[in-house]
């Protein structure tokens, strides 16, 4: 039976994700109205939020510890937050300010915080090789460390995610794929694009195990993910997960979500799985009010966060070229050529 304790702190990080994306939101749209104008306003570029997919991450990721790696796709602060990223860096770099986990200089889509061991990525499928890497290395140095690669349903039919499907079976390494299923690859639903209907399917073609949570329930989840943590950390293999969710939202902020009817996106918002923890909080003796506690503390978290990365410096646009590969030593770029342009023609020996 789950402990009151977790189910207070998947609660907890539930309500902090919902309420960071909603905080977003309205943050991202702040001057890029009446005509949408994706450079405006204090986060430019664009915004994939993850409102309706929280069971997914805190389900496995409470489950994980420091040392274990967590890759996420581009739709990734709810397994940010789940994993245990610095809320406030991590908004800093939302905003490009330059106390940001990468100096503001990466944005949402590419979050990096190796003190708990966590990265993302807007490339499609690209974070399943990482973390087959993660958890060869993991196997290599003989440690029960885990590697977990979230991705979504559209990235099942990717070569990178087959390929490390097909990696992590022949060295049997302690990974799993969890496989946010929200129906919809970006603007495609999923059975004109796939052949299964369950990304789990994926991996009979690779003898390892396949899990489907067909609803959006944290505790189904939390106990799915046991399994498939366990597994992995005894040396067992890896798994698949395929976890339904149902996306809130547009797949990116300023989506008119034209391809996708009024009754599904209806839907989507009655299949809330914080209301269905929630339940299960009371079925557990918590009151209502100990929950309006929980969910207060959490929306202060944010809107904290959120105010300390608005107060945050914007990076110096002279160091734009630092970090980029990696760092030459002092004075390199200040060194005059050891040749003459003019003794050789105009071009560089």
């Amino acid at each position: 039976m789950t402990s009151e304790a977790t189910l207070r702190a998947l609660y907890t990080d539930m309500v902090t994700a919902r309420y960071y994306e909603e905080r977003l939101q309205e943050e991202y749209l702040e001057g890029k109205q009446p005509a949408f104008d994706i450079s405006a306003g204090p986060i430019p570029g664009e915004l994939h939020l993850a409102a309706g997919q929280e069971a997914a991450a805190v389900g496995v990721c409470h489950h994980l510890r420091d040392d274990d790696v967590v890759t996420a796709p581009h739709r990734p602060h709810h397994v940010a937050i789940a994993k245990g990223v610095d809320l406030k860096r991590m908004t800093a770099e939302i905003f490009g300010r330059e106390t940001g986990l990468c100096s503001g200089k990466g944005g949402h889509m590419h979050l990096f915080d190796p003190d708990v061991n966590f990265a993302c990525s807007g490339i499609i499928a690209e974070g399943c090789p990482p973390a087959v890497g993660a958890g060869m290395a993991a196997k290599k140095r003989n440690t029960d460390s885990v590697a977990v690669a979230y991705l979504g349903e559209g990235a099942i039919d990717q070569g990178g995610f087959l390929e490390s499907l097909n990696l992590a079976a022949v060295h049997d390494l302690p990974v799993v794929f969890v496989v946010e299923d929200n129906d919809w690859a970006i603007s495609m639903p999923k059975e004109r694009v796939t052949d299964v209907e369950s990304a789990a399917t994926r991996a009979d073609g690779f003898d390892m195990s396949g899990v489907r949570v067909d609803r959006d329930d944290a505790l189904a989840v939390y106990e799915a993910g046991a399994e498939a943590v366990g597994r992995a950390r005894d040396r067992n293999g890896p798994t698949v997960l395929s976890v339904q969710v149902h996306r809130r939202m547009g797949h990116f902020m300023g989506d008119p979500q034209s391809y996708r009817s009024d009754e599904d996106q209806a839907a989507a918002t009655r299949r809330d799985s914080i209301e269905r923890m929630e339940a299960d909080l009371r079925a557990h003796g918590i009151g209502d009010g100990a929950i309006e506690t929980l969910r207060e503390a959490a929306h202060d978290r944010v809107d904290d966060a959120i105010a300390w990365a608005n107060d945050q410096p914007t990076p110096d646009p002279g160091r734009a070229y630092e970090d980029a590969f990696v760092n030459p030593p002092s004075g390199v770029t200040d060194t005059e050529p050891d040749f003459d342009l003019a003794e050789t023609g105009g071009e560089e020996p």
